[in-house]
């Protein structure tokens, strides 16, 4: 399938109908405090979305403002962080908060150039910042937005298709400009719930008959 061939209004249109009734709830999602926003997508940075919650909730709780947070020592935050695994993240994550607090007065930067220079900070993670938090139309490239691109569009998935520019590529032939951060959860969910890993739900998809490997799963039957 060509992106002419494919309707991409329709195709997210589709997409947020089915998302408002099945989307995944969680805290994080619930807010756009760019705080709020960067701690969770450290958090679930190779980490299950419900492992990370009960972690999330007691930081966020416990320390409500990146100041608070930075006040914290490197060896409580890895007590803090233990359940997700990951360690050599707890480094990461303690250099991060206190150069947000040292070179940025505390202010989380909406910039990709200055969340990238944050230590842990990586392209995806710097563009769901600016995506959830600041509303910017990223392009943001996870296993299960890469998965779906490959399926829609008849393109095989490798290693590095989430730095490829053709994927970047097509994310941005279907993604909605207006409604980007609503978008992005959907695929993100899409992707987690219908599209998964291995068999996919196609006959549930609400865009199964804009799929590549959908129309070919439905003509078989």
């Amino acid at each position: 399938m060509t992106t002419e061939l494919l309707a991409p209004k329709e195709f997210s249109h589709k997409l947020l109908k089915w998302w408002k009734k099945n989307k995944r709830d969680y805290p994080w999602r619930n807010t756009s405090n760019p705080y709020n926003i960067l701690i969770s997508e450290v958090l679930l940075h190779r980490t299950k979305a419900d492992q990370v919650v009960p972690v999330y909730t007691q930081l966020i709780q416990r320390f409500d403002s990146i100041d608070k947070l930075a006040n914290v020592s490197e060896s409580e935050l890895k007590n803090l962080l233990y359940p997700l695994g990951l360690h050599w993240r707890t480094k990461l994550f303690h250099k991060m908060v206190n150069e947000i607090v040292r070179n940025y007065n505390c202010n989380i930067p909406s910039e990709t150039e200055e969340l990238e220079s944050l230590s842990g900070i990586d392209h995806y993670i710097a563009s769901a910042v600016r995506c959830f938090a600041f509303d910017h139309p990223e392009t943001l490239l996870d296993t299960n937005i890469v998965r779906i691109l490959g399926r829609v569009f008849g393109v095989k998935v490798t290693d590095g298709s989430r730095r490829n520019k053709q994927f970047r590529e097509l994310f941005r032939t279907i993604a909605s400009e207006e409604k980007s951060r609503e978008f992005a959860y959907a695929m993100i969910d899409l992707g987690a719930l219908l599209c998964v890993h291995g068999d996919p739900i196609c006959h549930l998809c609400p865009v199964s008959e804009m799929c590549i490997l959908g129309i070919s799963r439905v003509s078989k039957k």
